[in-house]
């Protein structure tokens, strides 16, 4: 019980404390309840006509910029797409480009070969017919060679012997002359 004459005194304190707070400020309690009466007002004139508009335009934006979020995290994706896409084109294009440059190797290389065998042949063609037009001419050299030889021969006999051949004579001195020079 004595907490509740305990309360009673503090809350009657209080009160007369309130009232004297009240005469010091000059509170005046019909003009205290009109100026509540107005700010009710007004606060609710500025809650319906200018608060409310801000909230709605506020959540306006707030969906724009998560709209824009959504937007770019999509454009992000397919940036990230495209980029995969980039490269994998690169990496293709750079594997045919390694397939064109060993392709057009390759073809160098057999054309080199067959250049190189073309030359081959021309140059032993060159090469046979130097060796063919040799052996002619040594040939040829050798024929000369026994006729000045059986010439010479038939001239140093005519010469040692003092006599005249005949030509039947020179023919045959010349061509003994001719098989000792063949045997040799």
């Amino acid at each position: 019980m004595e907490t509740s004459v305990l309360f009673a005194s503090i809350a009657s304190d209080l009160g007369q404390m309130a009232r004297d707070t009240a005469l010091t400020f000059g509170l005046d309690l019909p003009h205290f309840i009109a100026q509540c009466i107005s700010f009710g007002i007004v606060a609710f004139a500025l809650y319906k006509f200018a608060y409310q508009p801000i909230l709605t335009v506020l959540e306006e934006r707030r969906e724009r910029i998560a709209e824009s979020l959504r937007n770019a995290e999509q454009i992000k994706q397919e940036l990230a797409r495209a980029e995969a896409q980039a490269k994998e084109i690169l990496a293709q294009a750079g594997v045919q480009a390694g397939k064109l440059v060993e392709e057009a190797r390759q073809a160098a290389a057999r054309l080199r070969e067959q250049e190189t065998q073309k030359a081959i042949a021309a140059a032993e063609d060159i090469i046979a017919k130097a060796r063919e037009a040799a052996a002619q001419d040594h040939a040829r050299m050798l024929a000369e060679l026994k006729r000045e030889i059986g010439r010479l021969v038939v001239q140093t006999t005519v010469t040692v012997t003092g006599k005249v051949l005949t030509p039947e004579d020179q023919r045959r001195l010349a061509e003994e002359t001719a098989r000792q020079l063949a045997t040799r």
